[in-house]
């Protein structure tokens, strides 16, 4: 039998991979390139902001149309999402650490992974800590206009009071007050004939009105303020189907992205 081999103390050290167990996840790299992401899309949002209000003009057949304007807005929102999510991809790759001892498709998936992880975080924090910030900025020039919208029938019942002899009493704003309430049930459910008649009666007093002209204007009012809640639900479910869009193409950029500078990683040779 053959004595068991010592060795010597000048022998080299073969150092084993440690990183085959190790997380897939580098939260350090997906928190920093989350942090950027979200910070780049504010920053993109506020520009895109600056140009869309040099666009806007209060005066007819001059500056951009509504229709360009919200073109223009769906084309930068992909961009900011596309071009911020791909930043916070790239350094969440490049800033991880290499795994020596990964086969190369377990690389690749793990990149894939940090890359959507670092987006979806982005997206939480850019929700929960800069959503109020990005609405301040771009609606912060028009608050009153913002104030006006929490009585969107407003509108709508003065017209149901116009007339070619405005006459004013003490309880006019009493009587606006209780015809705007029941204008505004009238529009939600359209069978409150009771409601409609009782409405009718009072535009009729108030401007002059014959009892059937008033009701035409009452019903016309309503059929008016029914189509404009329904042109305002369609832009809500119109902007939703892009914003939808725009956080699919963030995802994939982010996570196309981090392997782009996983790799790079990889390949940056040791001093």
């Amino acid at each position: 039998m053959h004595p068991p081999a010592i060795e010597s103390i000048d022998s080299p050290v073969v150092s084993r991979p440690t990183d085959v167990n190790s997380s897939g996840v580098s939260w350090g790299a997906v928190i920093g390139g989350a942090v950027a992401a979200a910070a780049l899309s504010l920053i993109l949002l506020a520009l895109g902001a600056g140009f869309g209000l040099s666009t806007v003009s209060p005066w007819s057949n001059v500056g951009a149309t509504a229709g360009e304007i919200g073109g223009a807005a769906i084309i930068w929102l992909i961009i900011t999402e596309a071009v911020s999510s791909a930043m916070g991809g790239y350094l969440t790759g490049r800033l991880r650490t290499r795994w020596r001892a990964i086969h190369t498709d377990e690389v690749h998936f793990r990149d894939t992974a940090n890359g959507f992880l670092a987006w979806a975080v982005a997206v939480v924090v850019t929700v929960a800590f800069l959503a109020s910030g990005a609405v301040a900025m771009v609606g912060g020039a028009s608050g009153e206009t913002a104030a006006a919208g929490n009585s969107a029938e407003g509108y709508f019942v003065d017209r149901l009071f116009r007339s070619t002899h405005p006459l004013t009493s003490e309880n006019d704003a009493m009587v606006r007050s209780e015809a705007a309430r029941i204008f505004g049930a009238a529009v939600e459910e359209p069978s409150g004939n009771q409601d409609a008649a009782y409405l009718a009666q009072i535009v009729s007093a108030k401007t002059g009105l014959t009892l059937a002209d008033a009701e035409r204007r009452v019903s016309d009012t309503a059929a008016a303020a029914r189509e404009s809640a329904d042109e305002a639900r369609k832009a809500t479910a119109h902007a939703l189907l892009w914003i939808f869009i725009a956080l699919l193409v963030g995802a994939f950029c982010a996570s196309f992205a981090a392997t782009i500078g996983g790799r790079q990683r990889d390949h940056v040779p040791a001093i």
